[in-house]
């Protein structure tokens, strides 16, 4: 399964039954973390996430409702007996953050913490089934996105097929490929032995950002965007000043990079309720959805 689930959904403020931002992506056996703002812990046991399987987090930037939760996952990390290696992809100075809160309580955590720095844009993350790309938004500090695609082979094994024509497993992989194979000295052609597999989905988050149109090459046809709306489109203009977004730009962002759906959220504590986001939204681009806490979208 690819799938994203919100953890938290606000901005700065909790409020209204809402916590600032995180969101759990599952990917196949993978748990990965974006953002950790207060109170994540709490969503993880309340949405019964296994914390044991994050092994890589990313932070978008430094504004606290983005990252005050993690010293206390990290801590807890410990407490519980992790022995895992833990992967952070974050803004440098994060490192020195977490380095002094450790310090100063005499932590020493049993397992080994990497910090890997957000630098420039490119790829943080390549194993066998994903990869994590970073890219600039634009707030005001430094602020990053993040790309999640799965990675898939051209062609899916026919159980079937194979079974019957003795092919052994060693030959899987050339399969997957689109390759042909030899089996006791038989040439069998792959799409009798496979079938097409579907293409890899992807996933964007783009964190805290001023509405910018050079974004859409950098999320161009993806499956599902996340984009924040901390506004509506009557407070354009303290949006643009405090570099956020409304909904309606969210939704004009997700139509002209031809995303095939959109989910918004960073919602100001100012609104107690939602719909209006929703509104004003698919009146732009219609498969939008809200990002409401405790749901899963699969991708």
């Amino acid at each position: 399964m690819f799938g994203v689930t919100i953890l938290g959904n606000n901005s700065a403020l909790p409020a209204y039954n809402r916590h600032p931002t995180a969101q759990i992506i599952s990917l196949n056996d993978q748990l990965l973390l974006i953002d950790c703002g207060e109170g994540t812990q709490m969503q993880m046991n309340l949405y019964k996430i296994k914390r044991s399987r994050i092994n890589h987090i990313f932070i978008s930037h430094l504004h606290g409702d983005h990252y005050f939760g993690l010293p206390g996952l990290i801590t807890s990390y410990g407490l519980l007996g992790r022995v895992t290696d833990l992967h952070l992809y974050a803004p440098a100075p994060l490192k020195d953050i977490l380095d002094m809160q450790l310090n100063v309580a005499s932590t020493i955590l049993p397992y080994k913490l990497h910090f890997h720095f957000l630098e420039k844009e490119e790829i943080i993350v390549d194993e066998d089934k994903f990869s994590v790309e970073c890219f600039k938004v634009f707030h005001r500090i430094d602020c990053w996105g993040f790309l999640f695609r799965e990675k898939k082979s051209p062609r899916k094994i026919n159980i079937e097929a194979t079974t019957r024509h003795n092919v052994p497993v060693e030959l899987f992989k050339q399969l997957k490929e689109g390759r042909d194979v030899m089996v006791n000295d038989n040439l069998i052609k792959n799409e009798d032995l496979t079938f097409a597999n579907r293409p890899p989905k992807s996933y964007a988050f783009c964190a805290d950002t001023i509405y910018t149109e050079s974004l859409s090459e950098k999320v161009k046809a993806i499956d599902l965007l996340y984009h924040e709306a901390t506004y509506l489109k009557d407070k354009a203009e303290k949006a643009a000043s405090r570099f956020h977004s409304t909904g309606e730009q969210a939704a004009m962002l997700a139509k002209l990079s031809n995303v095939k759906k959109l989910l918004i959220g960073h919602f100001s504590s100012s609104y107690e309720t939602l719909d209006e986001f929703l509104t004003e939204a698919q009146a732009v681009f219609p498969n939008t959805q809200l990002a409401l806490e405790g749901q899963t979208f699969i991708i």
